[in-house]
C-alpha cells in the first residue's frame, strides 16, 4: 500500500504563513492519533519546504514507550543523509520531552517550530543550549487539544508524563 503524497505549501507565502502551514499538518496528525484514542500530539519533518514525514503519538495504539509524535515522524522518514537532517525543520504540536529533544540533536536538526509550550516544557532550554532555533506559536487549537486530552484522559498523560493520578 503507498502513502498519499505528502500535500506541497502554496508558493509565495511569508515565513510564518509557511510555519503555520507545516504545524497544520502536524495538528491533522495530532488530530488523527485523538480520534485513535492516543495522544493528540503530531509533527512533520520538512527538509527545503519538502515534507518528508509525518507523524503522531502512537504510545497508546502501538503500546510502545517510544513512539512520540517526533519520533514517529523521524521514523517514518526513514534512514536519511545526516546533510539532510541538518537543513531540515520540525514541526511538532506541543514542546518536546527530552527523549524527542534528544532525537533532534542526535540528527542535528537546526530548528524546531512548536505549536504550544503551556501544557508541558521541559527541554527548550536544552535545545537552545545547543544552538537549536525554537519558534513557538502559541497555537489556539494545539493549546486545546492539550487541554481537551489532560481533563478526559488523564491518566494516559500521567503515565507519560510520570506523574501521579
Amino acid at each position: 500500500m503507498t502513502a498519499a503524497p505528502l500535500p506541497a505549501a502554496p508558493p509565495d507565502l511569508s515565513p510564518e504563513e509557511l510555519d503555520r502551514f507545516y504545524l497544520a499538518l502536524a495538528i491533522e496528525q495530532a488530530r488523527t492519533g485523538w480520534d485513535e484514542g492516543g495522544v493528540p500530539i503530531g509533527a512533520a519533518l520538512v527538509h527545503q519546504g519538502q515534507v518528508l514525514a509525518v507523524g503522531r503519538n502512537r504510545r497508546v495504539q502501538m503500546g510502545s514507550a517510544i513512539r512520540h509524535g517526533e519520533t514517529d515522524c523521524i521514523e517514518r522518514a526513514g534512514r536519511l543523509p545526516a546533510s539532510v537532517y541538518r537543513n531540515s525543520v520540525l514541526y511538532t504540536t506541543l514542546s518536546p520531552c527530552y527523549m524527542c529533544a534528544g532525537t533532534a540533536l542526535l540528527y542535528e536538526i537546526p530548528r524546531i517550530v512548536i505549536g504550544e509550550n503551556r501544557s508541558f516544557q521541559a527541554s527548550e532550554e536544552l535545545l537552545r543550549s545547543k544552538g537549536v532555533e525554537l519558534t513557538v506559536l502559541d497555537d489556539a487549537e494545539c493549546i486545546e487539544l492539550m487541554r481537551r486530552m489532560i481533563a478526559e484522559r488523564p491518566e494516559i498523560w500521567n503515565e507519560d508524563i510520570g506523574e501521579e493520578g
